[in-house]
């Protein structure tokens, strides 16, 4: 790789925040940032792994976590304040992650469970876009990344799964990707979604069945590992995909192309 390449793909000096970075794809996009050489917090409501505690040393960056509910607007700004004051205000990239699903079918899915989804999967990823927003144009960040996570159930319906209420989430974070980066191109924000497709998490983890039938679905025939979703949350935040915004990046092994 050239110099130049390399460069493109580099994000020394820049802070990050992921939110769901305590495990699954959140903690890899996490890890893949850090190792491109940004500073990362994470927002989750849990306490990270231990894999998130090796970022520091693996990679000489900065991290800290918080402990915050992406679904309340509370424990947002007060989560955003803390990290304010832990990072002197800078934020440069910032990967609102953090989602749930119910595997309830459509007909049985309750009004609680359905706000509950919406609460975290479009609210939450909404208001976390909106403040990272503020604060990058607060402090005059020059190359502002937000890459939203969509997923393919905004292109198709999961077969063997019960997610009509996911899918309906994830096609509202995929909409409102191209709004949010018309309204802020103007300040040098630019926003893009990658949509990850069948990956093996602690969020599928508990349906092995689903996991082993989703692999005949899949063009490259196996389902992905988060590692395999991180390379692409990388390229968006870097300046090696500068000419891109409001795009959507499907990784997702070519079952929607199937």
């Amino acid at each position: 790789m050239s110099k130049l390449t390399a460069s493109k793909f580099s994000l020394k000096g820049r802070t990050a925040l992921v939110t769901g970075g305590a495990r699954g794809c959140g903690l890899a996009f996490a890890q893949g940032l850090a190792e491109a050489g940004a500073d990362v917090a994470i927002f989750d409501v849990i306490a990270p792994v231990s894999a998130f505690f090796a970022i520091s040393k693996d990679y000489g960056v900065k991290t800290n976590h918080y402990i915050v509910d992406v679904s309340s607007i509370k424990s947002l700004e007060e989560g955003f304040a803390a990290f304010k004051a832990d990072f002197g205000g800078k934020l440069d990239i910032c990967v609102p992650c953090a989602g749930i699903n119910r595997n309830v079918s459509f007909l049985e899915t309750d009004f609680e469970d359905f706000q509950k989804l919406l609460g975290v999967n479009v609210t939450g990823v909404y208001y976390t876009a909106q403040l990272a927003a503020k604060l990058m144009i607060e402090n005059g960040t020059k190359k502002g990344s937000i890459v939203l996570v969509a997923s393919i159930a905004s292109y198709m319906a999961i077969r063997s799964q019960m997610s009509s209420a996911y899918c309906a989430t994830k096609g509202a974070v995929r909409a409102m990707c191209p709004a949010i980066a018309a309204e802020l191109n103007q300040y040098g924000i630019r926003v893009n979604s990658i949509s990850p497709g069948y990956v093996r998490t602690e969020m599928t983890a508990p349906f092995p069945h689903l996991l082993e039938s989703w692999k005949d679905e899949i063009m490259n025939g196996r389902v992905a590992e988060p590692e395999d979703i991180r390379g692409g949350c990388v390229f968006l935040a870097s300046d090696a995909s500068s000419y891109m915004t409001g795009q959507d990046l499907c990784v997702d092994g070519g079952v929607t192309k199937w």
